[in-house]
Order: C-alpha cells, then structure tokens, then sequence
C-alpha cells in the first residue's frame, strides 16, 4: 500500500459543501440582520430630526418650524443638513414643514422611504402634529406640503 499524503477530491468536495449549506443559512440572516439595522437608524435619525426641529422652534423668534433639512443649519450633521431627499443608510428622507406666512413654518414632518427592499421593508414618519411618535406603515408615508403625513400609519413603541 502507498503512503498518501493530503486529502482525497471527495474529502474536499464534502468540505465544499458543508461551507455552501452554512453559507445559504447565514446569509438571508445576514440580510436581516442588515435591514433591520437600516431600520433602526431610520428611526434614529427621523428623532433626531425632531429634536432639531423642537430646538429650532425654541429658538426663532417666531416660534416656527425649519421649512426643510438644509433649514437646520447645525443642529444636525452635515449628512442630514443636505438638499432633499436626504440618503442615509439605505433609507432617504425628507423633511417638509408649512410655510403659512413667507419663511415660517407652523407645522412640519419627515418622513424615511426605503431606497430598495433590500434596505428596508417599512416606511417611517414623525411630525410636528403627532407629539413626536414615530409611526410606520408598509406601504408609505410621505410628508405633504401641508406639513402632516400621509397614510399615517402605526405609532412604534
């Protein structure tokens, strides 16, 4: 009998595979895992929104809302401060608030859609009218010109 060194082709086959089953469970986890984080950031930063629009409020003048994102100046970061829609984690977002008379605005909202649905499955919004709750639906929310959402969906707890 021959002294062998190293592992037979099926031996590496049967290695092969083993990796491929644990690959196909792992990675629609993964993607879960993913979304679900895009999710939560979405909702993160729709309360960061609000809590930029409450300290501007507190400190115009006026008592209004910021018409849009780029109104916020630097209550929030550069990447939220920008031109709508505003893309972040997978998510983009819009920020709407009424103007009733010229440059003021009495009510506002901000609303996250899922760029695709790989990056997330649900539609988030928050506006000046709900006290701050963040409500989600499956189809989507969306800010109207009005400054309220649209399909006002399910507060999150």
């Amino acid at each position: 009998m021959k002294n062998q060194k190293g592992f037979s082709l099926v031996e590496l086959l049967v290695v092969v595979i083993i990796i491929a089953i644990i690959a196909a469970i792992a990675i629609p986890n993964l993607l879960a895992s993913r979304r679900a984080a895009n999710e939560g950031s979405a909702v993160n930063t729709l309360r960061t929104y609000h809590s930029a629009q409450a300290t501007f409020q507190a400190l115009s003048t006026t008592q209004s809302y910021a018409l849009n994102a780029a109104g916020l100046g630097t209550l929030v970061d550069t990447t939220l401060a920008g031109a709508a829609p505003v893309a972040k984690s997978g998510y983009n977002f819009a920020v709407v608030g009424e103007a009733a008379a010229g440059a003021t605005a009495s009510v506002y909202c901000a609303d996250a859609d899922p760029q695709n649905t790989s990056t997330g499955t649900r539609f988030f919004g928050i506006s000046s009218g709900n006290g701050g709750v963040v409500v989600t639906n499956a189809t989507t929310l969306d800010c109207q010109a009005s400054g309220a959402l649209a399909n006002a969906g399910t507060p999150l707890s």
